[in-house]
């Protein structure tokens, strides 16, 4: 609009200015002619005074004709040497003298006595512009001198011409003072607002929803400033709204993530560490504390997983792999070792994170499984099984050889031989329902069943024991004890699982015991120093046996681990302990060892004294729980 507004003043302004030069023009060129029309006819009535040098007639023409002339300015004679002698307005003295300033006049360098006709020129003086003509004054042929004559211009014309000039500058001053003006109220009424409007459009696109306009402002513009602020309230309301749902969401997948049984690592595709949960720092040995997030994943693996997975990982951020579990993909999975104090096996499952598209990779994510239960617990059911198919077949072997031999040779058999192959028979008979009993009983307690609970007499349960085994003793030359405490308190248990725990340590005992040995049953009521009633009895079972190594003790309970594999090939299925502590944690409590390789092992658990006038059932207390009260009563 400036611009426009320059333009066309500028164009005005000159065609006015042009105009007033031309009509200046026009009015220089009648002035001239005016000029040299009022020298002509001045000389013409002055020549014959001057030729007979009648200066006093000379003197009141001159005057007369200036008097009836306004457009004279002066009025000048000078002879044929350029001395003035006669002027109007001015003129000389009439006494000459010395001191008589003598005037000449300054002809122009084109004036020359021969020319036809005046010379007519125009200056400036400070009372404005005058055109002078130059006349030769020739009397009988001859040249007299010159007569100058000064005319002002056209009033009329002058007048007209500053009236224009003026008019146009002021035209031209108010419309750039309107022009400033209108961009002054401009930048107050629409600029500002317009700017205004613009850094909230550019905050609003940056995530400020906070932004408001505070301008008192009418009409559209004032409709426009309202439906903003209106627009960045309610996307302030919808990003809070979002921001809570956001959170939530996050927090439960955190959560989750936090909670689930499996490592979870998630990256960037810079491979930096984006998410992690508390077992994923557990399995690659990351201390809770230890800040991991916003770190390259590449230098924070365990070492033996690093060159393993650095290779991979790099390949999938560049995009030269590609793995997802979900799009039925092939995807890396690796099984790795980690060496310590005890031994890691984990599984690695890595998954590409792609977005919407399902074109660009947004991230990888990384899923760690312990698998060394999964690991031990294959191969103590390998060794399970290859222990239960040998003793299956040896039993069963023996069986089939000795009834095979009374079926062909029973009629050459004596009456002792053939007691003694139905008595073989038998015996390996009992050896193969041991092992299914054991095979069953440890099925049926990992199943879940539920088991009533009463008072229990822990001397009766323990004579019981001692009684079945007292024959086995004596054949290896194994003396029995047991030293129960006086007025032992019975205690809450299931009696028939109390009597199998009982019949398998001592088993054991009996096993691992050389001829000579002793073992002892204990039974006594455990002082505790937070209480002054007794709540719990402690049962021990101890022997001058072999004794257990420290590298199997941790094992030792668990399924199908025989300790016999290592130091001798006694029979047995490795199912024995892992029955016991299953039934002890059923009665809320742990089973114990102690032992020393060559002097003895003993095993000890507590049990609650039984409180009278509730009939008990187990309670649902997680496996590895601790419990010093009574079991929950249904």
């Amino acid at each position: 609009m400036a611009a426009a507004t320059l333009v066309v003043s500028l164009l005005m302004s000159g065609l006015t200015f042009w105009a007033v030069n031309s009509i200046q023009q026009d009015a220089r060129i009648h002035d001239t002619r005016f000029g040299r029309d009022l020298g002509v006819l001045l000389a013409t009535n002055v020549t014959p005074l001057i030729g007979e040098n009648n200066l006093a007639e000379l003197a009141q023409f001159s005057q007369r004709f200036y008097s009836s002339t306004s457009n004279v300015r002066y009025m000048l004679f000078a002879d044929a040497d350029g001395e003035i002698y006669f002027g109007i307005p001015y003129s000389q003295t009439e006494v000459q003298n010395s001191l008589t300033i003598r005037r000449r006049m300054q002809l122009p360098d084109n004036f020359s006595p021969d020319l036809p006709f005046p010379l007519v020129r125009q200056h400036l003086t400070p009372d404005g512009e005058v055109t002078d003509v130059f006349v030769p004054i020739t009397y009988n042929g001859k040249y007299m001198g010159v007569l100058a004559i000064g005319t002002n211009p056209n009033p009329t014309v002058v007048t007209s011409s500053h009236l224009t000039r003026d008019v146009t500058i002021a035209v031209f001053v108010s419309i750039w003072v309107m022009v400033i003006l209108g961009a002054v109220f401009n930048a107050l009424t629409i600029t500002k607002p317009i700017k205004e409007l613009l850094v909230g459009v550019k905050n609003i696109a940056a995530g400020n929803f906070k932004q408001r306009i505070d301008l008192p402002l009418g009409g559209e513009l004032g409709e426009l400033i309202l439906s903003f602020n209106d627009m960045a309230e309610r996307l302030e309301t919808y990003e809070e709204q979002n921001i809570e749902e956001l959170t939530a969401e996050k927090a439960k997948l955190e959560t989750l993530v936090s909670t689930i049984a499996d490592g979870a690592v998630l990256l960037d595709r810079n491979l930096h560490i984006v998410l992690v949960n508390p077992t994923a720092r557990r399995l690659f040995g990351w201390d809770a504390g230890e800040e991991v997030l916003g770190h390259s994943v590449l230098e924070r693996l365990p070492e033996p997983l690093r060159p393993k997975l650095s290779e991979l990982l790099t390949e999938l951020a560049e995009g030269k792999q590609e793995c997802d579990i979900s799009r039925d993909r092939e995807p890396w999975e690796l099984c790795v070792t980690i060496p310590g104090s005890t031994n890691r096996t984990i599984r690695i499952w890595l998954t590409t994170v792609l977005d919407q598209s399902r074109e660009n990779l947004r991230g990888i994510a990384i899923t760690v499984q312990d698998i060394t239960r999964e690991t031990e617990l294959n191969e103590a059911k390998s060794q399970f099984i290859s222990n239960v198919s040998h003793e299956l077949r040896t039993p069963l072997f023996n069986i089939k050889s000795f009834i095979e031999t009374l079926h062909e040779y029973g009629e050459d058999l004596n009456q002792s031989e053939r007691r003694e192959f139905l008595e073989t028979a038998n015996r390996e008979t009992d050896r193969l329902t041991r092992l299914v009993n054991d095979v069953l009983d440890l099925s049926r307690l990992e199943s879940g069943k539920r088991y009533h609970f009463d008072a229990v007499d822990l001397a009766q349960t323990i004579d019981q024991t001692l009684r079945t085994h007292q024959l086995n003793a004596r054949d290896k030359g194994i003396e029995l004890q047991q030293e129960l405490a006086p007025d032992l308190p019975t205690v809450l248990g299931n009696y028939d699982l109390l009597l199998q725990v009982f019949n398998n340590l001592l088993g054991n005992a009996l096993k691992f015991t050389r001829s000579g040995g002793c073992v002892v049953i204990r039974a006594y009521v455990l002082e505790e120093p937070w209480t002054t009633t007794p709540t719990h009895v402690r049962v021990e079972i101890s022997d001058t046996g072999i004794g257990i190594d420290p590298e199997d003790q941790h094992a030792i309970f668990d399924r199908f681990y025989r300790v016999e594999n290592r130091v001798h090939t006694l029979e047995g299925t490795g199912l024995g302990l892992s029955i016991v502590r299953n039934i002890i944690e059923k009665h809320q409590s742990h089973v114990h060892l102690v032992s020393e390789v060559g002097v003895g092992t003993t095993f000890w658990f507590d049990l609650p004294i039984y409180q009278a006038g509730l009939p008990m059932l187990e309670s649902h207390t997680a496996p590895g729980a601790t419990s010093s009260t009574q079991a929950i009563s249904l």
